[in-house]
């Protein structure tokens, strides 16, 4: 069979919205190429070794988002729909640049493995390494390994937020506590956060498709006596209570849910959140400050923020 695929031209920081234009049209999934997922050669942090570096020269300068979508009779309609929306966002000035579009025909086989072409096996945080189960990797003593494919569109673990999340998460966990990972996705924080040493975690996420691919994350890395994954909203129908929570979702999930979701997190517990563009983190900071956390720490890793943040009643 063959496919459609349109590949957009944008931003790093018009990727989520792209992403959501593609999604909600209907489209089979989504793959990202940013340069700013790969580690730059000129300045060496321990991950370098473990890429090739003839990766970076290959990538395309604009940030690519890739979907793909049957070319039956309904097509003509939702590319309509799709420029339409990106017209839409063309209104925010150079924010996620160019948006130009391209139509490209491929077979199956070349839709299930293009997105695998850039996903190597990489250090996430310190000692946790995160690696597809179809490459190989020699681990050093102390490293921790998640071994994961991360489907098309619930997060393989490369972007600044998800990192600075699991370096989070890799330093406040000490042994048996419990976590809650809002937005699970691909269950990467899940996953590290049980590695880590946490006792019990919960990766909730509102996509019964997400759950899915977590859960099968979970299992492959054998956590599943620890991690539990659950489809549904953490603030509906949800009892639970944790010592750390994580969230890497988006500044206005975290603005509006802050002071709510201090019900699930025990006194003086946790909370991480990133997912935050940095030209929104005083915004984010005054509303965890104004629902009642202490900012403990702000983490910066490219263009996105990560908060470390204490419940402070």
């Amino acid at each position: 069979m063959d496919w459609i695929e349109l590949v957009i031209h944008t931003t790093t920081e018009g990727t989520d919205a792209v992403s959501s234009v593609l999604m909600e049209a209907g489209a089979s999934g989504t793959m990202i190429e940013d340069r700013a997922d790969i580690p730059d050669p000129a300045k060496p942090h321990g991950i370098w070794e473990i890429i090739d570096p003839k990766l970076l020269d290959s990538m395309p300068e604009d940030v690519l988002v890739h979907a793909w979508f049957e070319p039956d009779q309904s097509f003509p309609r939702l590319l309509e729909k799709i420029r339409n929306a990106l017209f839409g966002l063309s209104g925010d000035g150079n924010a996620f640049g160019s948006l130009r579009l391209e139509t490209r025909s491929v077979n199956d086989e070349a839709w299930k493995d293009v997105w695998k072409k850039y996903y190597k096996p990489f250090y996430a945080s310190s000692h946790l390494v995160i690696k597809p189960t179809w490459e190989e990797f020699s681990p050093k003593p102390d490293d921790k390994i998640i071994e994961i494919d991360p489907g098309m569109a619930f997060g393989s673990g490369t972007h600044e937020t998800t990192s600075m999340c699991l370096s989070l998460l890799e330093e406040v966990i000490t042994g048996s506590e419990s976590v809650i990972d809002v937005g699970t996705g691909s269950g990467i924080l899940a996953i590290g956060a049980a590695l880590f040493g946490a006792g019990d975690v919960l990766a909730i996420d509102i996509d019964p498709d997400a759950v899915r691919v977590a859960a099968e994350n979970v299992k492959h890395n054998q956590v599943d006596h620890i991690v539990t994954v659950r489809q549904g909203n953490l603030l509906d129908h949800v009892d639970a209570v944790c010592d750390i929570c994580v969230a890497n979702i988006i500044s206005d999930v975290i603005i509006s849910f802050a002071a709510p979701l201090k019900e699930h997190i025990r006194p003086g517990g946790l909370f991480i959140c990133s997912g935050i563009v940095s030209l929104r983190a005083d915004e984010v900071r005054r509303a965890l400050v104004d629902a009642g956390y202490d900012i403990l720490r702000r983490v910066d890793k490219g263009e996105w923020t990560a908060f470390l943040s204490g419940r402070n009643s």
